[in-house]
């Protein structure tokens, strides 16, 4: 049976807009527009980063010279993978002491930006106002198109909250930025973001237009310039391309969407901060997986079809065979980017599969649980 274009029938659905003012794209757009995009002439800044781009790099230091004394409060550069909620404290509790400080800078990938928004919903349950956020991504993991944050708790399980405020107000994609970030990373968040675009593809709420519209644009970029940026990593280029492709995959969700994208994102969780593994690397683990699994089903194998011409591919008149070849195409793609691996890589057990099963999908039986369990187990 031919796909449709959406789930409902005449098609109709909402979008709802986030608070996003600004999205500056191009070489050198930090040095050219960072101070216009604050929030005031007195605005004072804290920035807030990883220890790696803090100390191995130069990109902190060109944005404290950049703000000066005038506008720069503080730098924070301790934040780690999957944002332990203890830095996020001691960070809150800096920004608390100086009452000048009304902008946050963050700048990195997702652990630094979900940080920030972290952080203003924490200064917000404490003073009842939320901080001025601009960010400056150095991955492809689309963190800064939501008005999500997510945050590891003392657990070391992951916590999600989600405000409209939490949208950044300003992104600004700068190639010399990303040109600091390690290959691996860059190219596994690549995955991260076709996740996105492709979990949204059948997420219910996902409005046809502005989300999956660009979604498949997304996708057919990134299947297009991540291995030409694999091939040429210094191309800003290609490496601009990838991050319009980020945005693509996420920001139209809007504000329709604030919990989990899907199945692929929720075994995300599961593996990520529990076992150390980088949300990246999570989703070149599961999604071919999960998009061959949700091939079974129909309605979900409709949306998935669709993207077959957007990567080069001829539908056929069955969805859940093209829904498959879609499945394939992303194995195909991960091999071509070296980027297959296994959970036995990271430490995960046979016996740690249930756990890990029923922590993505909340329950410990029925149909679904079995199926997901024989995911998790064939990435052994």
């Amino acid at each position: 049976m031919a796909a449709s274009m959406g789930h409902e029938h005449p098609l109709s659905g909402l979008w709802k807009p986030s608070h996003l003012q600004v999205m500056h794209y191009g070489s050198e757009s930090v040095k050219h527009h960072l101070l216009s995009y604050l929030p005031s002439s007195a605005s004072k800044a804290f920035i807030i980063t990883g220890s790696s781009l803090a100390t191995k790099t130069t990109l902190i230091a060109q944005i404290e010279s950049l703000l000066g004394p005038t506008h720069h409060a503080a730098t924070f550069a301790n934040i780690k993978q999957h944002a332990p909620v203890d830095q996020l404290d001691q960070a809150t509790n800096a920004i608390t002491k100086d009452p000048s400080i009304d902008t946050l800078i963050s700048v990195g990938g997702g652990s630094p930006i979900d940080s920030a928004k972290a952080i203003s919903y924490r200064y917000h349950e404490k003073h009842s106002k939320y901080l001025f956020h601009i960010t400056i991504p150095t991955t492809l993991s689309a963190a800064e198109c939501t008005a999500i944050a997510g945050y590891t708790d003392k657990t070391g399980s992951k916590v999600g909250v989600f405000h409209p405020e939490l949208m950044p107000h300003v992104i600004i994609y700068d190639c010399t930025f990303a040109n600091e970030t390690p290959q691996k990373l860059w190219l596994s968040t690549g995955i991260r973001s076709l996740d996105h675009a492709v979990e949204s593809m059948y997420h219910p709420t996902a409005p046809e237009a502005p989300a999956k519209q660009l979604c498949l644009s997304a996708i057919a970029q990134l299947f297009e310039y991540l291995p030409k940026s694999k091939k040429e990593p210094g191309n800003q280029d290609y490496m601009t391309r990838l991050q319009l492709a980020a945005f693509s995959s996420l920001w139209g969700l809007g504000l329709n969407i604030g919990g989990g994208l899907g199945l692929s994102h929720s075994l995300g969780y599961a593996l990520g901060a529990p076992y150390g593994i980088p949300h990246g690397v999570t989703s070149c683990l599961t999604l071919a997986s999960v998009v061959k699994l949700k091939a079974k089903k129909q309605e979900d194998a409709q949306q998935l079809a669709r993207i077959l011409p957007y990567i080069g591919q001829a539908r056929t008149d069955d969805d859940m065979k093209d829904a498959l070849q879609v499945g394939d195409a992303i194995d195909g793609l991960l091999r071509e980017l070296c980027l297959d691996t296994t959970l036995t890589e990271y430490g995960v057990d046979e016996d740690q599969i249930p756990e890990i099963a029923s922590l993505a999908i909340k329950t410990k039986e029925g149909d679904l649980f079995d199926s997901v369990v024989s995911l998790v187990r064939s990435k052994l």
